[in-house]
């Protein structure tokens, strides 16, 4: 696959519309719903379990190009290993558990962390969850190679990170059961029991995107998540707005980009909750055609080295005068 740019006005193939379900992954997501329900399942899960299954199945039958293979095999294989045994503390205890929880996630590898406590409303139905703390972690891509998306180095180096992120959460999950408290990892590509972008934004992350994404303000959208569940007595982090959501209202530059014309200029109303949102079924069989994308991360203009720390101190000014945001 070669980097550039692809034409708007996609359409699927026929052999991909034919397997579409005959209910719209708008209606599953609960696009329009004005009452707040927990998700549902959609896309990343079991396939026997959605009603997009044979969607899913068929783009993971498509021809895979080595270099992906190899990172999801990575993520795939670190995921099933077993982690220590939670029994006494092998390992002396922190005085201070969010202070060490963190410290040991940045020694894992993560370039920022945050803790929510999980909100049973961001729990996929049908699923449970058994922790009360979500640990986030940031793994920050490298965006000389996101920058040429959609193409396989693209799709590499998002897949390189998701395998990083197991690692990373893995190794934080063992640092935690060493102590004596309950713990898991989990990391992309595959989906877990719950959302995570709305716990990563209520942990200090960023703020959610007109793209769908995460905004941070270090990173832009050039970045992963992974995370680790527990019981560990942390404490929560308070959400960080810096003036992205804002920044988002009048900026199309990912509008404008995206092929398949899947982003909405104004937020929706989604199980209950106004917010911004990505039409899923114009989004996902362009990703299935071309085994990735990830345009409007990568045009995204606080994604760019350099810019996103000068957008934070043009966003701090204008708050402070109450100007409205202009895109850069």
């Amino acid at each position: 696959m070669k980097p550039g740019r692809v034409q708007r006005n996609f359409r699927p193939s026929d052999e991909q519309l034919a397997q579409l379900p005959n209910v719209s992954g708008n209606v599953i997501n609960g696009l329009g719903e004005d009452r707040s329900r927990r998700p549902s399942p959609i896309y990343w899960h079991n396939p026997a379990t959605i009603p997009h299954g044979r969607l899913q199945a068929w783009y993971q039958s498509q021809s895979r190009e080595a270099g992906h293979e190899a990172a999801r095999a990575r993520a795939y294989d670190l995921s099933q290993e077993p982690l220590p045994a939670v029994d006494a503390p092998l390992k002396p205890v922190p005085e201070n558990w969010s202070a060490g929880v963190k410290a040991a996630a940045l020694a894992a590898g993560a370039d920022q962390v945050g803790i929510a406590e999980i909100n049973p409303e961001w729990v996929f139905e049908g699923k449970e969850v058994g922790f009360r703390w979500i640990v986030i972690m940031v793994v920050p891509m490298v965006y000389e190679r996101l920058s040429q998306a959609p193409s396989s180095t693209a799709a590499e180096e998002v897949l390189d990170k998701y395998a990083d992120g197991t690692e990373m959460a893995r190794a934080l999950a063992s640092w935690v059961r060493d102590r004596g408290r309950e713990a898991e990892a989990h990391c992309g590509p595959a989906a877990g029991s719950l959302l995570i972008i709305p716990h990563a934004v209520a942990a200090g992350i960023g703020e959610l995107g007109k793209h769908g994404s995460m905004i941070n303000a270090k990173h832009g959208a050039n970045f992963r998540l992974a995370y680790v569940l527990t019981d560990a007595p942390v404490t929560a982090d308070a959400p960080a707005a810096f003036g992205a959501d804002e920044f988002c209202l009048n900026c199309k530059v990912c509008v404008e980009a995206c092929p398949p014309d899947a982003i909405y200029e104004i937020k929706q109303t989604v199980r209950g909750d106004d917010k911004w949102y990505v039409d899923f079924d114009r989004c996902v069989p362009f990703f299935n055609e071309n085994e990735t994308c990830a345009i409007c991360l990568a045009v995204c203009p606080w994604s760019r080295p350099g810019i996103a720390a000068n957008l934070l101190a043009k966003m701090a000014r204008r708050r402070a005068l109450n100007v409205p945001a202009k895109p850069a």
